[in-house]
């Protein structure tokens, strides 16, 4: 499979503090099956993942997601690769068997069947009705696999890097309002991490893009449960990225910044139109209020200022359209002194 290499210099990495204090880590898995399942869990304190630069031990509050690649099954390695070369063999019966068989394989038979598609035992041969293409692709899709998918985990470090290699764990256990369930490697495609810690004279906050959109009336609007006073002093962060269905797909920053856009400047939109220079908010912006009605404000990524009104304390994401398809979130940590 095509590898996933470092797009960072191990350096940056290396100036991550390794400390790990204890907070929160709530946990979003992207089941294979397109299920997703939202909890807690205190098992995790670092992702040792190994890459073909050596290992790299990252805290998890410094983890923003991990893309989990396909673990092949070396136990049956040697069976796979057989039953592939059979699909070259003279008789029809023995080609039906062998694909039959391939396409009921677990999981872990991609790799290895990818692997082999583009190895030198893949020989050209003059029967066309059981291919190892084709059982590939089936199997593909009966484990809700996509295409593009790798054999190497994907981990993304603070919303900027991302490192791929391999990072070994058999399930994860996640607390949920349904009780305490335990998902395999095997099921999980993606896990999308929020890591907060209130002890730091902060609350922290998770902002969802399928539901916290402020043109959302049905709950589009996070309570806070913070009672501002007039004249104290509100700061808001937040990072994260979250995906608009209702904008074509596009990916946006709390600040408002479309990710991968031609523009590079903190701050500056798609169009060039430059965020900061506004209080008024544009989309993907961290907004907020005090009051159910009350006025719609811009934090952004980053905010500072003094509380005009008081009341309760909301939170959303900037857009005129609401999408419940949208994905990704935010993390905004709020403090009022």
């Amino acid at each position: 499979m095509k590898k996933i290499i470092l797009n960072s210099l191990l350096l940056i990495i290396a100036n991550i503090a390794f400390s790990q204090s204890k907070g929160r880590l709530d946990l979003t898995l992207t089941l294979r099956d397109g299920n997703i399942i939202t909890g807690t869990t205190q098992k995790i304190n670092s992702v040792l993942i190994v890459t073909l630069y050596g290992k790299l031990d990252i805290p998890i509050k410094n983890v923003s997601s991990i893309t989990v690649g396909i673990d092949a099954d070396k136990a049956n390695t040697d069976k796979i690769k057989n039953l592939c070369k059979q699909l070259a063999n003279s008789s029809e019966d023995m080609r039906r068997k062998a694909y039959e068989e391939l396409i009921q394989m677990p999981i872990g038979a991609i790799p290895i069947m990818d692997d082999f598609m583009f190895s030198p035992a893949n020989q050209p041969t003059e029967y066309s009705d059981y291919t190892v293409e084709s059982a590939l692709s089936s199997l593909k899709a009966s484990h809700g696999i996509n295409e593009n998918a790798s054999s190497d985990d994907v981990v993304s470090i603070d919303y900027l890097y991302t490192i791929g290699g391999k990072y070994e764990f058999k399930d994860i256990e996640l607390k949920t309002e349904y009780g305490t369930l335990t998902i395999p490697k095997s099921k999980i495609e993606k896990v999308d991490v929020i890591y907060s810690n209130d002890s730091e004279g902060q609350k922290s906050f998770k902002l969802l893009a399928s539901k916290h959109i402020s043109a959302n009336n049905a709950g589009g609007w996070l309570k806070t449960n913070l009672n501002v006073k007039a004249g104290q002093i509100l700061n808001i962060t937040a990072t994260g990225e979250v995906t608009f269905a209702s904008l074509s797909g596009n990916k946006y920053k709390p600040n408002g910044k479309v990710v991968g856009s031609s523009t590079t400047e903190e701050g500056y939109d798609d169009y060039g139109y430059d965020s900061t220079a506004s209080n008024y908010p544009i989309y993907g912006n961290v907004v907020f209020k005090i009051g159910e009605n009350g006025q719609v404000m811009k934090a952004g990524d980053k905010f500072t200022g003094s509380v005009k009104t008081s009341g309760q304390l909301y939170i959303s994401i900037y857009e005129t359209v609401y999408n419940a398809a949208n994905t990704g979130s935010y993390l905004v940590n709020i403090s009022v002194k």
